[in-house]
């Protein structure tokens, strides 16, 4: 296929798929997904993409595999972008941005440790724990990579995963970028000042009580990726430019119905579904004053904005940014990826 390299040969990752086996058996036999069809789904994505790029896997020393994509122009000397996707995504969510983004220097995304084709270890149960196996999984990735330092964004998790990063390892970040961040505020304790969540998010807590957010979405079995499209029809719609057909809607069911080790972390690290129990605002201060941040959010998100200008009060001699994006939700770089991409992109040139 045109651009695309995957560095392990095509044999030595399906004895990879046999070797997780065990991780995923207790996945009912009716239940019709696997990674191989993950990975199907995820290369017709990838085609798409116009630039150079590879795909491969990253060794890490306990074992663990990171998937990870480098989308490269060629030019040398421009800090590299590292892009960390949210809840149950993966690098294909980021199509529309790949291109423009990589057009003037490397990106390299990557799916988390628990998501999308990377391994699915176990994680701690505690809060704490968790979290400190997501950050420290990016950081050794970020060693096996080679990369110096990097300008970091981050979607969601991905952006409240980015932050507690940057607070253990600062001097590896140049720029740090927080699209719709999910964690940041504390639950208030009056229910009157709780922004009203989306219906699908509704509708999942009304089913599931207190099971791992996305359970619904595997005990449906053969009838779970119906329940995709159901809860979630707007997705098919920000990608449309791309694939008219199921392309995405089958590339996150087949992304959250293998094990669900990250969805398991994100459920212990969770209040609520838009809560954390260790919120980050209470940790930002923690962030070097150096380190430059730029929130980006969609006009029209269930997250709540108002933490961007409350860091920026709370960081005074600190560059700390927050653009709202109109016509945008909480996946604002599908919703309005040409403005989110023109955005990003001054950031980063800014940065060199």
């Amino acid at each position: 296929m045109p651009g695309l390299r995957e560095s392990e040969p095509v044999m030595a990752e399906d004895l990879e798929e046999q070797t997780n086996n065990w991780l995923t058996g207790w996945i009912p036999s009716w239940c019709p997904t696997s990674m191989s069809k993950l990975k199907a789904v995820e290369t017709r994505i990838l085609q798409c993409i116009k630039n150079r790029f590879s795909a491969r896997y990253i060794s890490l020393p306990d074992q663990n595999k990171i998937w990870t994509l480098t989308v490269s122009p060629g030019i040398q000397g421009k800090t590299p972008l590292v892009m960390v996707h949210g809840f149950g995504g993966g690098i294909g969510l980021w199509i529309q941005n790949l291109d423009s983004l990589s057009a003037r220097r490397t990106l390299h995304a990557f799916d988390l440790l628990g998501f999308g084709r990377s391994s699915r270890p176990n994680f701690p149960s505690d809060p704490e724990g968790a979290e400190e196996q997501f950050v420290t999984s990016i950081e050794q990735w970020r060693q096996e990579m080679g990369i110096n330092n990097m300008i970091l964004l981050g979607h969601s998790l991905g952006g409240f995963l980015a932050a507690s990063y940057s607070i253990k390892y600062p001097q590896r970040v140049k720029h740090l970028i927080l699209v719709d961040p999910w964690g940041f505020p504390t639950l208030p304790t009056d229910p009157n000042q709780i922004r009203s969540p989306p219906r699908w998010v509704k509708a999942l807590a009304a089913v599931l009580g207190h099971s791992n957010p996305l359970a619904v979405v595997r005990a449906a079995g053969p009838w779970g990726p119906g329940l995709v499209q159901r809860f979630r029809p707007d997705l098919k719609r920000k990608f449309e430019e791309f694939f008219e057909d199921d392309t995405i809607m089958q590339y996150i069911y087949h992304c959250n119905a293998q094990t669900p080790s990250g969805e398991s972390a994100f459920k212990s690290m969770m209040e609520r579904f838009g809560w954390a129990k260790r919120p980050m605002m209470s940790r930002i201060q923690e962030i070097p004053k150096e380190l430059p941040i730029t929130f980006i959010y969609g006009a029209e998100t269930w997250i709540d904005s108002s933490t961007g200008e409350k860091v920026k009060q709370e960081r005074p001699s600190s560059y700390v940014q927050s653009l709202a994006i109109t016509g945008a939700s909480h996946h604002v770089y599908a919703d309005q990826p040409g403005i989110f991409n023109t955005a990003v992109e001054e950031i980063c040139e800014a940065v060199d």
